[in-house]
């Protein structure tokens, strides 16, 4: 099982709004620029996240994203799933039907691993995550590189 980068980007995403929250909006240039991640990617992955009420946009001048709700809200595991990112270890995806059409040996253990993984991600939210030491260092880190406002 792997986590795609769909998923992986909206997180970084997300953690990118939620490091830079009390400076005010984030653009996506912004977040593209400080992150690597396109544009145009970031566009799709943010109608999505604006869908299932994570994040809000500001417009006009000085506009861009917010979260929609407190940072300690937000799962890891809300940001995957707005993405329709799929943490499923089976290869059926779920569907029982993993040995010609019906379950394998191993399938129960898969679907374990799973409801695991689902649960480790739904366990760490925004908050706790921008609170880690590493990536306060990675952010400033990058806001320099970057030049981006300090406030």
């Amino acid at each position: 099982m792997k986590l795609s980068t769909k998923g992986r980007y909206a997180v970084t995403a997300m953690m990118d709004l939620a490091l830079h929250e009390q400076r005010g909006p984030v653009t996506l240039a912004e977040i593209s620029q400080c992150q690597g991640i396109s544009l145009s990617y970031l566009e799709q992955l943010f109608a999505r996240l604006r869908r299932h009420g994570l994040v809000t946009g500001v417009r006009g001048p000085g506009g861009g994203y917010r979260l929609a709700r407190e940072a300690g809200a937000i799962s890891v595991a809300d940001i995957i799933v707005a993405v329709d990112e799929n943490v499923d270890a089976t290869r059926c995806a779920g569907q029982q039907n993993c040995l010609g059409g019906h379950q394998c040996l191993t399938h129960d253990l898969w679907t374990d691993l799973s409801r695991q993984i689902f649960s480790f991600l739904d366990g760490i939210n925004l908050e706790q995550l921008a609170r880690r030491p590493g990536i306060r260092q990675v952010a400033e880190r990058q806001d320099l590189h970057h030049n981006r406002a300090t406030g």
